[in-house]
């Protein structure tokens, strides 16, 4: 895709559990860029199906097929979603999934019960995955079998933790020009 194809009402962002602050770099893009936010009825305590529902219903209701950039449990919503929906073949043009949460990790089956295991089935759309070698969320070994189940693209970002606000991306250029390469 050129960078003249991303229409901003065509991306779609979507952040992981406790949404994206204003610092992270997903709600820079939105301010910078004019793209759109998936928006969850409840960010505290995610559900996977009305997660998935709601997923669901903007990718049908989007006037043509959609790009997504997924952050954490963003990329585990969109792996379980693409395996369910026959939307997910024909209504999105390819996926940014960024620092995938590990909800099969002790600490985060706790705390988002319900998203284990995460799907590794292929993604019927380009995909591309950036991983970090210190996220405490997603080893960097965990987040290598995610990309080849999903047929996703590898990046490693090298020691850059969870990829959010407490990394300093700032606006995170580096990954934005990787979603122009998908």
């Amino acid at each position: 895709m050129t960078s003249d194809a991303l229409n901003p009402q065509d991306v779609w962002l979507l952040p992981g559990w406790q949404n994206s602050d204003d610092g992270h770099w997903q709600s820079l893009w939105q301010q910078r860029y004019g793209y759109q936010r998936l928006e969850q009825h409840n960010w505290q305590h995610p559900l996977r199906g009305d997660w998935s529902i709601r997923l669901q219903e903007t990718v049908l209701d989007a006037p043509r097929p959609v790009t997504l950039v997924a952050h954490s449990l963003g990329c585990v919503l969109v792996a379980w979603w693409a395996a369910h929906s026959q939307a997910a073949k024909t209504r999105v043009r390819g996926v940014l999934l960024v620092a995938p949460g590990d909800t099969e990790q002790d600490s985060l089956r706790a705390a988002v019960p319900g998203w284990s295991p995460v799907l590794l089935q292929t993604l019927p759309f380009p995909s591309i995955l950036v991983a970090s070698e210190n996220d405490p969320h997603c080893s960097l070994e965990r987040a290598q079998a995610m990309a080849q189940g999903w047929g996703s693209r590898l990046v490693n970002a090298g020691a850059a933790g969870h990829l959010n606000t407490a990394s300093g991306l700032g606006l995170w250029d580096s990954g934005h020009a990787l979603l122009h390469t998908l």
